[in-house]
């Protein structure tokens, strides 16, 4: 694999240097800095977060091993596939399953097309361990594709306050042809209550007159979820101006 790699990446030098050692302009947290990360190679990117290599391998020959690991697995690869590279250890393993999973969350939905209420919480369930509720909206594109994903209010233990205007500042930027909204309870119970349905009305009236099409409500806990729409809780009503958005999933 060593051969492969350092064909392949440019492995180089094989002490253990952190990347503080390294000659200036080899330093990806200096070239970082001053021209943007999109400036970096996946290489760099990656022993920034390593930091240090290991003795006989310097940082930037561990990460091209890890990328080249990262580049065989089609996804996420479990943390204990990861912590048995040479070199990387737990700690390391843990920080880079933890990156994995984190970009994930936040920038990795795009691709995703919402086709059932499940859709959606796989987008958003790692909020449903916050000791407090969030309320997040998901935009979409008329095929349903996620285009955003954002946390909108953050709220008390029992109950957050939204107002529509908050949600609908967000869809309006993303030029959103549809959109789906989730809370959490973290008391694990996925009865709405008063105020739930009452946001829920406020926001498909706003959506009515804005030609944007309300797909669903999601409340959700960590390993279950309660949908609006498919609990009939969400009809649908004539937009106020004509439109071609489906008053379905489908």
């Amino acid at each position: 694999m060593k051969s492969i790699i350092n064909k392949t990446y440019g492995g180089g030098e094989k002490d253990g240097r952190a990347i503080t050692d390294l000659p200036a302009e080899d330093r990806p947290r200096e070239k970082l800095m001053k021209t943007g990360p999109a400036a970096l190679s996946d290489i760099e990117l990656l022993a920034i977060l390593l930091n240090t290599g290991i003795r006989g391998k310097n940082v930037k020959a561990l990460a091209g091993e890890l990328l080249w690991f990262l580049d065989q697995n089609k996804d996420i690869p479990d943390f204990r596939d990861i912590s048995n590279l040479a070199g990387l250890g737990e700690a390391k393993a843990c920080a880079v399953a933890a990156m994995l999973e984190f970009g994930r969350r936040r920038y990795g939905s795009f691709s995703a097309r919402i086709k059932q209420p499940s859709d959606i919480f796989t987008l958003v369930r790692h909020y449903a361990d916050r000791k407090q509720e969030r309320f997040i909206s998901l935009s979409l594109n008329g095929a349903h594709e996620v285009l955003a994903v954002r946390m909108v209010t953050m709220g008390l233990v029992n109950k957050t306050i939204v107002h529509p205007r908050e949600v609908f500042a967000d869809l309006i930027q993303d030029r959103a042809a549809a959109f789906c909204v989730a809370h959490n309870h973290p008391s694990g119970q996925l009865k709405s209550s008063p105020e739930d349905e009452e946001i829920t009305t406020r926001l498909q009236s706003a959506a009515v007159i804005l030609g944007i099409h309300f797909l669903d409500h999601l409340i959700f806990s960590e390993n279950a979820w309660w949908s609006f729409r498919q609990n009939g809780s969400l009809p649908d009503k004539e937009p106020a101006l004509p439109s071609v958005f489906p008053v379905n999933y489908n």
